[in-house]
């Protein structure tokens, strides 16, 4: 039985969810891929928090967009580990299968920014794809130890939806994605369902929308902008900027993943999204205001002022539309309302510069944070 909260004070300053569901008893020990980036972080505390009873481990990479400071809150809790390593290689992380009896696995490790994807789209596929296939081999290689194999996909897989009249797609959709980091995501989406049907990996699949918050790394649309603005400089429109997106607050998308993890069934499909459309221009004006309420930005300018428009992307969908009914039957739904976590979301920027990030090295590949945006 769901225990639903309120986001109080406490779960804001630790960034987690708010479910709470009986825990499993066979549920011990969970692996969560990508534990230092931004979603993987929000499950990862709320899980270590949230179910003393579950042994979490963090494993990651320690990308561009990982920060050891997504963990700090759970580092000295004593059913947290970490572990550095990749997807990729086997070798390590069937050590920490095996040094820890994972018995559920959380994947969320990716390579998820669209733009970079056109611009090195074998980076996605080596990650998403291959480190997938790589994942699931070593869950495969220790059945029946692994009991849960839960894959963080994306609505982007089903590619661009119709009009604003109609219905929202449904987990039957077909897969339909029209850029490289979207196709990459499909396919290992694929490979999971093949691993399932054929060697009984016990998968579940979810599919989230755009998924925002305090702690994302500031090369997406949000932080980014946020960031420009912090300089007094216009947000980066791609296009018209008419495009819309639907965005789901990080502590529901967690709540989705809690969800999923105590009562969704294994061989299913999950979408975890909003109702909240939004397009990318009218972002821009909602986080002006935000900043003109705070005194953050002379009130001479007018709005659009802070609106520069640049070249598109090679393809841009229009809008993405999910239903997300069948995870409401498992009684999720979304709590923080857009406007609330917009003004969230940029306090926590404003409080928090990209030190964040740091790692004292060299190992920053992303243009983005060469910017500081």
């Amino acid at each position: 039985m769901t225990e639903a909260c309120t986001l109080d004070t406490a779960a804001q300053r630790t960034h987690i969810g708010t479910t709470r569901f009986e825990p499993h008893p066979d549920i011990k020990a969970i692996l969560v891929t990508g534990g230092l980036g931004f979603i993987p972080s929000w499950l990862l505390r709320h899980l270590v928090l949230t179910y003393p009873e579950y042994l979490v481990v963090c494993y990651d990479n320690e990308g561009y967009c990982a920060s050891r400071n997504n963990v700090r809150a759970v580092a000295d809790r004593p059913n947290f580990r970490l572990e550095i390593g990749d997807v990729g290689d086997a070798a390590t992380l069937g050590a920490v299968l095996d040094r820890y009896a994972i018995d559920t696995v959380i994947h969320l490790a990716a390579e998820s920014h669209v733009d970079h994807s056109f611009g090195d789209p074998f980076r996605f596929t080596t990650t998403n794809v291959i480190g997938t296939q790589v994942l699931l081999e070593a869950v495969k290689l220790r059945a029946p130890q692994v009991r849960r194999f839960i894959h963080m996909s994306t609505d982007e897989v089903y590619g661009e939806a119709a009009g604003a009249d109609a219905a929202d797609l449904t987990e039957a959709a077909i897969l339909a994605p029209t850029n490289p980091y979207a196709a990459s995501k499909a396919a290992g989406d694929m490979l999971v369902g093949a691993y399932l049907k054929s060697f009984g990996v016990p998968a579940t699949i979810v599919r989230c929308n755009n998924v925002y918050g305090p702690l994302q790394f500031p090369e997406k649309i949000i932080p980014k902008f946020v960031r420009l603005l912090q300089r007094q400089q216009p947000c980066t429109l791609h296009g018209t900027g008419k495009n819309t997106r639907r965005y789901l607050f990080a502590s529901d998308a967690v709540n989705g993943l809690d969800t999923v993890l105590h009562r969704g069934r294994i061989g299913s499909i999950y979408n975890v999204g909003s109702d909240t459309e939004v397009a990318n221009i009218d972002i821009c004006r909602a986080l002006v205001r935000i900043f003109r309420a705070r005194g953050l930005l002379p009130d001479e300018k007018d709005d659009d002022e802070y609106i520069e428009y640049t070249a598109d992307r090679p393809f841009n969908d229009a809008r993405y539309a999910i239903d997300s009914g069948k995870l409401r039957q498992l009684g999720w739904a979304p709590e923080v309302g857009f406007a609330a976590g917009l003004e969230r979301t940029v306090d926590w920027y404003i409080a928090h510069d990209d030190s964040w990030w740091a790692r004292g090295d060299s190992n920053d590949e992303s243009p983005a944070a060469a910017k500081g945006v």
